[in-house]
C-alpha cells in the first residue's frame, strides 16, 4: 500500500468522523476567543495518544465476556475530578478503593471483575443551566475544570481553551500513575491487608478484614501446593469519561496504523450521558465513527425504540463487547421500567452489556441547599437493577458508581449514620455527591450477595 493511499484512507475516515460538525452539539462552552479554541485543538492533535487501540480493543473482550455473565464490570470514580485532586495520595486511594470493592466481588460472587475508572478525563460535566445566579449576580455554570474554574467570579467561570491542554496532561500523570500502581506491586493480592491502612475503622472495613484474612489463607495453601500465582501480582485496570467535550476528544483521535480504524485515545472507553444521546445529535455521530468500548445512559424515559435505534447506529455489525447501556432510572422507577427495556432488547436479538448506575437517578437537595443521595436509595436501584434481569432472564454486567477513596460525608445514610447536619463536615464534591470509602466497600459487599444469586 502506498503512502498516498493510506492517506487517502486516512482521509475518508476523518471526513466520514467529521460529519458530526454539521449536527447540534449540546452541552458544549461558548469560547470567548475562537481563534485559541482552535490553537489549543491542535496543540492537543500533536500530543501523544494517552492509550492506545489494542488496550481498547482488550478492554472491548473483556465487555463481551460480562454481556456473556462470565466477567462483572466494576466502573467508579469521581463524578467530575479536579486538577488540584490529581496528587499520588487522591489517585492512589481511589485505586484502592476499586481495587478493594473488586477483591470483595471477585472472592465473594467467584466471578472475574473489570476494574475501570472514571479517571485520567472525567473533567467536563453536563449542567442544566447554562448560567448559574447567586445574589443578583448571573455567571457561566462551572462545566468543570477542562472548561472553567469553579470560584464565582468572572475570571474563573470564562471559558479558557488552555484548560483543555492542561487536562489532557493531568489525564497523562494520572494515567502514568495508575499503571504503576497497578502492574508495579501495589495491586498484588498478598497486600490486601495494606489496602485498608491510612482508612478509618469501620464496619465495612472489619468486614473487608475478614475477607482479607481468608484470601491470605488461600494464598499460604497455594504457596504451600508450588502453585504459581504471578498472575495475581498486577491487574488489569482501564479508564473511561464522558466524551462530552468535543473540542477534546477530536483532536485525540487517530488512526491505528494496524487496522487503518479511527480510536479516541484520550480513553480506553467513553459514554454519552442521558443529556447527549440523541440519534440526530452530534455525540452519537462522533462516536459510531470511534472503535473504543461504547457507554450510553439510559434514563426512564428512554424506550425500547430508543436502544434499538442506538444499537443500530453505534452498533451496526452487533460487535460483543463493543457497546453498554448503563441505566440511571431511579429507586422508584427501576423495577417499572427496565424489565420491560430488557425484554425488548433481547426479542430484538441484540446482547449489550448492561450496567447499573444506581447514583443519578437518586438525587435530592437537602433544607440547607446540599446537593446529596441517601445510600439506601442507591442500594435499593441496585437490588432493582438485579430483580429485573433475573425476572427478564438477561445478564446484569456491572455497575458504574461515582465514589472517592476519601472519608467524605456527602451521602445520607451506611453504617456512619451520615445525617444532613453531618454533610457539611466533609463535603468536598464540587458537582455531584458521591460515595465514600466506607460506603463503596458496603456497597461491593451487597453487590456479591445478588452476584451469588445470579450465578447459581
Amino acid at each position: 500500500m502506498t503512502r498516498q493511499t493510506v492517506e487517502t484512507a486516512e482521509s475518508r475516515a476523518f471526513a466520514g468522523l467529521d460529519a458530526y460538525r454539521a449536527l447540534e452539539a449540546k452541552q458544549q462552552p461558548v469560547w470567548p476567543d475562537p481563534a485559541a479554541a482552535e490553537r489549543a485543538s491542535a496543540n492537543l492533535a500533536t500530543q501523544p495518544p494517552l492509550v492506545f487501540a489494542g488496550e481498547a480493543d482488550q478492554l472491548k473482550t473483556r465487555l463481551a465476556a460480562a454481556a456473556r455473565g462470565e466477567a462483572f464490570l466494576l466502573q467508579g470514580g469521581d463524578c467530575a475530578e479536579t486538577f488540584a485532586a490529581a496528587t499520588a495520595d487522591k489517585i492512589r486511594d481511589r485505586v484502592k478503593t476499586l481495587l478493594q470493592m473488586a477483591v470483595v466481588l471477585t472472592y465473594g460472587a467467584s466471578m472475574p471483575v473489570i476494574k475501570v475508572g472514571r479517571m485520567a478525563g472525567q473533567f467536563a460535566k453536563p449542567r442544566s443551566s447554562d448560567t448559574e445566579t447567586r445574589e443578583g449576580v448571573t455567571l457561566p455554570a462551572y462545566r468543570g475544570d477542562i472548561v472553567n474554574g469553579y470560584d464565582f467570579t468572572t475570571e474563573s467561570r470564562t471559558a479558557d481553551p488552555e484548560r483543555l491542554v492542561r487536562g489532557y496532561h493531568v489525564s497523562a500523570s494520572t494515567l502514568n500513575l495508575i499503571r504503576a500502581f497497578t502492574q508495579g506491586g501495589f495491586a498484588d493480592l498478598r497486600q490486601v491487608h495494606e489496602w485498608n491502612k491510612g482508612f478509618v475503622s469501620n464496619p465495612a472495613n472489619q468486614r473487608y478484614e475478614s475477607l482479607a484474612a481468608e484470601i491470605d489463607r488461600a494464598l499460604k495453601f497455594m504457596d504451600a501446593c508450588g502453585v504459581d500465582h504471578t498472575a495475581l501480582t498486577q491487574t488489569e485496570f482501564y479508564v473511561s469519561h464522558e466524551a462530552l467535550l468535543l473540542d477534546y476528544e477530536r483532536p485525540l483521535t487517530r488512526v491505528d496504523s494496524r487496522t487503518g480504524e479511527l480510536y479516541d485515545t484520550s480513553s480506553h472507553m467513553l459514554w454519552i450521558g442521558e443529556r447527549t444521546r440523541d440519534l440526530d445529535g452530534a455525540h452519537v455521530e462522533f462516536l459510531s465513527h470511534v472503535r473504543n468500548p461504547i457507554g450510553v445512559k439510559l434514563g426512564p424515559t428512554a424506550t425500547v425504540d430508543d436502544a434499538l435505534r442506538l444499537i443500530d447506529k453505534l452498533d451496526p455489525e452487533r460487535e460483543p463487547g463493543r457497546l453498554t447501556f448503563i441505566t440511571r432510572m431511579g429507586a422508584g422507577k427501576i423495577r417499572d421500567v427496565l424489565p420491560g427495556l430488557l425484554a425488548g432488547v433481547r426479542d430484538a436479538g441484540a446482547t449489550p452489556l448492561w450496567v447499573t448506575d444506581p447514583m443519578h437517578g437518586n438525587g435530592i437537595t437537602t433544607a440547607t441547599g446540599y446537593k446529596t443521595r441517601r445510600f439506601d436509595d442507591v442500594m435499593d436501584e441496585l437490588r432493582g437493577f438485579f430483580e429485573a434481569h433475573r425476572e427478564v432472564g438477561t445478564v446484569p454486567g456491572g455497575i458504574h458508581i461515582e465514589l472517592t477513596g476519601d472519608d467524605v460525608t456527602e451521602c445520607l445514610g451506611g453504617s456512619e449514620n451520615i445525617d444532613e447536619a453531618t454533610l457539611a463536615t466533609r463535603y468536598e464534591s464540587l458537582c455531584d455527591p458521591r460515595l465514600n470509602h466506607m460506603q463503596s466497600l458496603e456497597l461491593a459487599f451487597l453487590v456479591a450477595e445478588e452476584l451469588k444469586q445470579t450465578v447459581r
